[in-house]
């Protein structure tokens, strides 16, 4: 199959067809610019919504962790990431289809133009040819007429008697010239006929074919381009899919993460105040004033034996510990937001607060410390190759590391004097709770159910439950934390643990930091269930959490 022998005379047609084709790729690369604009305006609407929901750096305390939204700012992460496959789409079919149709294109068209150059060329030449073989025809034709004339006036004046031989001869003459021309008209149109067939059958079967040959393998040619582009389009989507599915497999992930409980727990750990709730109140009996008569069938009892509570003292007591539901009391207002102990805040705070402070003033102690070792190794290094530099030039470098350890180590210890008053309350409140508990369960069974008093001689005066009050903040019930956690870790690979103080784990289990790497390549961890121990740093994934005080799941339970 052949155009040039197929449509030797579809010219026009083949023409009309070619620009059809180029059209049709400039239509293609115009719905490929089209897609590219949407990809680039799809990735940066999903990077603007990300920017817009992403948590604000600044300066003050992180928001609570809580796990729905760590698993939604991890979402957040992943779509973030898959706006950048969005890009990487966009990218690479800009590079790989749009130029290379835009530069495919204006090649076939300068193409196109050749070849239609060079068909019309031959064509001009063929027209050429078959004029001048037109007119030798009609140059031919013309003298043949004209010999035709001159003979039929040679054969009149050759019959005519009265024509004189002059006339005769010279009307032969004119016959012998005109058939003479006319030879020579039929010799060039002769040559002129078989010039024009010749050029002819070159024409309909050299130059044309070949013209049309080229043609349509440039036809071809853009058709196999297009199926090129539209595969390296698939392609261009196909590249990025396992790292779109990955974003993907992240979300899920991140989805399962969500843990209710422990964001149950945080809301605790941040709100806790460590007050125990009010105490009920006491009954306060005003008709002891009242005497009762013998009749009334009950023991008259003296007002001066009978113990009676100050209505004041008794509601100011109470009052005492209602104010986290109402007003602060006036005192709590004047001690102001910042002091340096944080006595200003409720009792489980303030030992968070202690708590952090002194993790903080460690990590500053052990830099120093780290800065101190690196000074002395540098003033040996000194003192063994003096032209290395000046060992004295160290030494007010030192004193002054000297100084900062001497500080912190004084500020740390300031700080746990004041940790260990919060937790020492802690367990005196936890013994004063439990027999106050004790007592209001005796006091109740003494009591009749109408509240009177009974007839036993010995239980003359109704006893009362006193309200427990304490002139400084009370906290929960709370164990001896060994280390408060810093973090959290995610196993990568299973660690058997065989050796003395170390942590076995499986792999994907969640475990709490509670000591980082020292430089050695173990990380101290906590599982859930308060077991410790040491773990390879490079077989964890690490996540460190700001103001984390690292208080266990299975550890809420004894606050309650």
């Amino acid at each position: 199959m052949s155009w040039g022998t197929e449509l030797w005379d579809q010219f026009d047609n083949l023409e009309k067809h070619t620009q059809w084709g180029l059209d049709f790729l400039d239509k293609y690369a115009k719905f490929v610019k089209e897609r590219l604009e949407i990809e680039q305006n799809y990735a940066k609407q999903l990077r603007n919504l990300v920017k817009k929901y992403c948590p604000k750096r600044s300066s003050k305390d992180d928001e609570p962790r809580f796990t729905s939204c760590a698993s939604f700012y991890n979402i957040l992460n992943e779509l973030n990431d898959y706006a950048g496959q969005r890009e990487v789409v966009a990218e690479d079919i800009g590079h790989r289809v749009y130029a290379e149709i835009m530069r495919y294109s204006l090649d076939l068209k300068a193409e196109r133009k050749s070849h239609l150059q060079e068909g019309r060329k031959a064509q001009q030449y063929l027209d050429i040819c078959f004029k001048q073989m037109d007119n030798s025809k009609k140059k031919f034709e013309r003298e043949c007429r004209e010999a035709e004339k001159a003979q039929q006036t040679y054969e009149k004046m050759d019959n005519d008697t009265n024509a004189t031989k002059s006339e005769v001869e010279k009307a032969k003459q004119q016959l012998n010239l005109r058939t003479h021309m006319a030879d020579e008209s039929k010799n060039e149109y002769a040559a002129q006929l078989q010039n024009f067939n010749a050029e002819q059958h070159k024409h309909f079967y050299i130059v044309i074919p070949q013209v049309y040959k080229h043609l349509q393998e440039m036809d071809e040619r853009r058709t196999v381009k297009l199926s090129e582009c539209y595969k390296g389009f698939a392609d261009a989507e196909r590249k990025v899919i396992p790292i779109i599915s990955k974003c993907l497999e992240g979300m899920v992930q991140a989805a399962k993460s969500v843990d209710e409980r422990r964001d149950s727990q945080i809301v605790v750990d941040c709100f806790k105040s460590g007050f125990e709730p009010p105490v009920d109140y006491p009954f306060e009996d005003y008709s002891l004033h009242i005497y009762r008569t013998v009749s009334d069938g009950t023991i008259s009892t003296p007002k001066q034996e009978v113990m009676r509570n100050d209505p004041k003292i008794t509601m100011g007591k109470a009052k005492g510990k209602l104010w986290l539901f109402g007003k602060k009391p006036k005192w709590s207002l004047r001690m102001g937001p910042s002091l340096e102990d944080f006595s200003h805040l409720p009792p489980e705070q303030r030992r968070k607060k202690l708590q952090q402070r002194i993790d903080e003033l460690n990590r500053e102690l052990q830099k120093e410390i780290d800065q101190k070792e690196a000074l002395n190794k540098m003033k040996d290094v000194y003192e063994k190759s003096p032209q290395m530099g000046d060992p004295s030039s160290l030494q007010p470098k030192i004193a002054e590391t000297m100084s900062n350890i001497e500080k912190l180590r004084m500020e740390i210890h300031k700080n746990e004097a004041w940790l260990s008053e919060v937790e020492g309350k802690v367990s005196q409140r936890s013994e004063r709770r439990h027999s106050a508990e004790a007592n209001h369960l005796v006091a109740q069974g003494r009591e009749s159910p109408e509240g009177s008093y009974t007839e036993d001689a010995n239980q003359e005066g109704r006893i009362q439950p006193q309200p427990h009050v304490h002139s400084e903040f009370d906290e929960f019930d709370d164990d001896d934390d060994p280390l408060p956690a810093i973090g959290h870790c995610k196993a990568l690979y299973p660690f058997d643990g065989n050796n003395e103080g170390t942590l076995s784990m499986k792999e994907g289990e969640v475990m709490y930091i509670i000591e980082e790497d020292k430089g050695d390549g173990w990380t101290r961890a906590r599982r859930q269930n308060g077991e410790e121990g040491y773990v390879p740093t490079s077989y964890i994934d690490i996540t460190l959490e700001k103001n984390s005080k690292g208080i266990l799941l299975n550890e809420s339970t004894q606050h309650n």
